[in-house]
């Protein structure tokens, strides 16, 4: 006994090692069921190998002035057509002969053009609607679809200027509304191109802004009248810097805090920009918001690729919590008087203004006011005259974040309609002029959440919304009339798809563009009562088909909670064997804003070129994730920024391997951008996530949601007001040195005894938690989610004693612009590598 139990131990091991030597590696990782990477056929499905067979897949219309004439250009494996429809006929045909004009152009611009394939994709109509203008390499042409004649118009205009018998041709109907009747007075940015004046609507008067100040011309005279005085930086109605060139692109908050002015330009230039004023539509009046940022403090980046030498870039930007944030003013201007009034419309420390807009004459202003916390919001009414405030509608939550939207009306003048989710879901209620409950127009367990347009004359409303239509997925769009007494609800686009319609300019027909993410696109016009009138076009799939591609299969499974429904998506490889084993690769962005699953139709993308390597790769959603369900399914992630999603994630993928058995439930990967990053990194230092996630690829994480924009973590995070001494206490508990603080209260404040307080948990604090391989990279020139989001957690993981992986992408933003290939590779290589076993970086080489 002694001696056999003795020669065991040797033997075995020895066979073991000759088996494994004399074994090929294929055969090995196929006994295993881990294959090679197919990198043949991820690089046949790339992006860019797949241009040539992807086609139009959404159809655009142009309405042609204000009828329902239309026209639009598709292309399929046939080439690019431009196409005329009217639908009263059911007429569709091309709108001009494109032999005829590629062989005039040609001529013309003296280079031969292919007929199905025109130098151009956009046009302009003549308002007489004789002729067409369309760009070719900076000159325009004109060509005339009658007499079938080319004229070289010069080069174009600068800007967005045309000629005056030139239509500019304009989408309409599409999207949701903003704004809530009046203004006009074609109000706008600073862009570099754009004319700086902005002109009353009766073009009588204009105002332009420089050096931080407001001026106003009256047209026909000559004195330039200065009205107001106190402008400076960071406390500005618009400037343009005229000498330093700046390539920061700043976020939406440094530009709302400098005043819509602009800081970039590569030379001296005109120092005069157009402010951001919004006429009454009277003409006698404008208003302009202002916001006061000179004491939030400065962010700071590098540009270490600025030659001749690096240089420094700085932004005011303010972090959650902090006392010095960014103050909202609205100052008025009325003609004939000597200067701009500061309108007095202050109720709570540190609230934000919204939606400001005349409704008629430019007596009274309306506008929304909403705490800090996120959780009031006040309709109020200014008469400017007298200065009194008058407080239309009111909007309270408590523990939850509180949206908004502009109010709309039926006509100018006349009833308003409100937007609440007061019930639970997002929904469009009637009030009269002067914010008396009449009735709602939408109720139910959906989400109403754009409205399109209003039919002023029919007294009709265009609503679009999710989740209504039973059995389908509930974040699939759709359109419905209902009129404004609250009857007639119609839905216009029925079908198990999701749908973006475009209304037409006389509210009689829609083009409905519907797809899922398993079905390519189709176009067709329908009229206001969801009757289809004729078929426009379908997304060509043939050549992909011929390819191999195939579709990503929608999906659904249940939460953490075994109750609520999870939607998602699963690509499989082109080659896939359902008795292999794949490890699963998910996708992740937790919101709470928006949820990153697709849902309409797209030929390409990341997901799919990865799950061509060997990998089942999905989309997930999770409760917090997304405002589209219902306000208590998004606000799940209130005071728990960091860690509500993963439960849902584990869950679901957990029971996607019970339901296939080609899932290897022991190899799963994650990856996602900037949150998408966040939850990443947290999915390998969470447990007992930690130990579930094997592989991760964090990019553009914001792993530290206390340096993140404020409004956007406190929106979403929750804000808690405090006494003097409660804030002591949470300062001692952060430190670990007192018990929990509890809240004095839960709503925005105007007492100066109370204080802000905001502690969101980080990626950071849970380094010496990690597992698994993890990969970080970040941009360095991100002033979106700050560099530091990430080189913290860098930091951290250090101290901890971890292995992991980093790139920093030099002179990159939040979007990684031409490194985004760069990135996609080495994403690619990661999961190949930590979970199929092979290693591509054996040589610096990326194949």
């Amino acid at each position: 006994m002694p001696a056999a139990s003795s020669h065991r131990p040797i033997f075995a091991p020895l066979l073991a090692s000759f088996l494994f030597l004399t074994l090929p590696m294929g055969s090995w990782a196929q006994s295993n069921d881990r294959p090679q990477a197919n990198w043949e056929l991820a690089n046949k499905f790339s992006t860019q190998a797949l241009q040539r067979v992807v086609y139009s897949t959404t159809l655009q219309p142009r309405w042609i002035g204000k009828t329902d004439s239309m026209w639009y250009n598709w292309r399929n494996g046939a080439g690019a057509t431009f196409y005329l429809v009217y639908p009263p006929a059911k007429v569709r045909r091309p709108l001009f002969d494109h032999v005829k004009l590629a062989a005039a152009l040609a001529t013309a611009h003296r280079k031969p053009y292919e007929p199905n394939a025109l130098p151009f994709t956009n046009l302009n109509f003549t308002r007489d609607h004789k002729a067409i203008r369309f760009t070719v390499d900076s000159t325009r042409y004109e060509w005339h679809l009658v007499t079938e004649q080319i004229r070289n118009m010069g080069r174009p205009l600068r800007g967005d200027s045309l000629p005056p018998d030139e239509e500019r041709t304009e989408v309409q109907g599409g999207g949701g509304g903003r704004g809530g009747g009046g203004g006009g007075g074609r109000a706008g940015g600073a862009g570099a191109n754009q004319d700086f004046r902005n002109f009353s609507p009766d073009s009588t008067a204009f105002v332009f802004a420089m050096n931080h100040n407001l001026y106003v011309v009256e047209v026909g005279k000559t004195d330039t009248v200065k009205v107001t005085s106190d402008g400076v930086r960071n406390y500005s109605f618009g400037f343009r810097d005229t000498s330093t060139v700046q390539q920061q692109d700043n976020d939406d908050d440094d530009d709302d805090q400098q005043g819509g002015g602009g800081r970039g330009g590569s030379r001296v230039r005109d120092p005069r920009v157009r402010p951001n004023v919004t006429w009454a539509p009277d003409s006698r009046a404008f208003f302009v918001q202002r916001n006061d940022s000179r004491k939030v403090r400065e962010l700071y980046l590098v540009n270490v690729l600025s030659e001749p030498r690096p240089a420094m870039s700085a932004y005011t930007y303010a972090m959650p919590g902090e006392e010095n944030v960014s103050q909202q003013e609205i100052w008025t201007f009325r003609r004939g008087e000597p200067a701009a009034k500061q309108a007095n419309v202050k109720k709570w420390r540190d609230q934000r203004l919204m939606f400001t807009h005349w409704t008629t004459g430019s007596t009274k202003l309306r506008l929304a006011r909403r705490d800090r916390p996120q959780r009031q919001l006040e309709l109020i009414e200014i008469d400017l005259p007298t200065g009194a405030t008058k407080t239309l509608l009111t909007e309270t939550v408590l523990n939850a974040n509180l949206e908004a939207q502009a109010p709309r009306y039926v006509k100018g003048g006349g009833d308003m309609i409100w937007w609440s989710e007061r019930a639970g879901w997002g929904h469009y209620y009637l009030y009269d002029h002067h914010g008396n409950y009449k009735r709602p127009l939408t109720s139910g367990t959906w989400r109403a959440d754009q409205i399109p347009q209003i039919d002023t004359v029919g007294s009709a409303v265009y609503i679009s919304g999710v989740g209504r239509e039973h059995g389908e997925n509930p974040y699939y769009r759709h359109l419905y009339r209902v009129n404004a007494d609250g009857s007639g609800f119609t839905l216009i686009d029925a079908g198990d798809f999701n749908h973006a319609p475009t209304i037409s300019p006389t509210r009689k027909y829609v083009v409905d563009n519907f797809s899922r993410v398993n079905a390519p696109t189709r176009s067709v016009v329908r009229d206001v009562t969801g009757t289809m009138v004729m078929e426009l076009e379908s997304t060509d799939v043939a050549a992909l088909k011929e390819l191999g591609w195939r579709p990503p299969e929608p999906f659904m499974v249940k939460a953490a909670d075994g109750v609520t429904e999870i939607y998602g998506n699963m690509w499989k490889p082109f080659d896939f064997d359902s008795t292999k084993k794949y490890p699963i690769v998910a996708h992740v962005y937790p919101g709470p804003q928006t949820e990153q699953v697709n849902t309409t139709f797209n030929a390409g993308g990341v997901q799919q070129q990865l799950a061509q390597l060997g990998f089942i790769v999905i989309q997930i959603g999770n409760r917090g994730g997304s405002p589209l369900r219902s306000n208590a399914y998004q606000n799940f992630s209130y005071y728990n920024l960091r860690d509500y999603a993963l439960a849902d994630k584990k869950a679901g993928i957990e029971q996607l391997a019970a339901r296939h058995s080609f899932i290897d439930i022991h190899r799963v990967g994650i990856y996602g951008h900037s949150g998408g990053g966040f939850l990443t990194g947290a999915a390998l230092m969470l447990p007992p996530y930690n130990d579930f996630f094997k592989v991760g690829v964090s990019s553009a994480g914001n792993h530290d949601n206390n340096i993140y924009n404020q409004n956007w973590s406190e929106q979403y995070h929750g804000l808690k007001a405090v006494t003097a001494a409660d804030s002591a206490r949470l300062r001692r508990t952060a430190s670990g040195r007192g018990p929990a603080a509890t809240t004095s209260a839960d709503t925005g404040f105007a007492d100066d005894s109370l204080r802000y307080e905001i502690k969101v948990p980080t990626n950071v604090e849970l380094a010496a938690n990690l597992k698994g391989k993890l990969l970080l990279v970040h941009g360095d020139m991100d002033n979106n989610v700050h560099p530091g989001n990430t080189i913290r957690l860098v930091n951290a993981l250090i101290k901890a004693n971890k292995r992991f992986d980093f790139m920093l992408l030099p002179g990159k933003a939040h979007g990684f612009a031409d490194y985004q290939p760069y990135f996609n590779r080495m994403l690619m290589e990661y999961f190949a590598e930590h979970l199929l076993g092979d290693n591509y970086r054996r040589s610096a080489e990326i194949r």
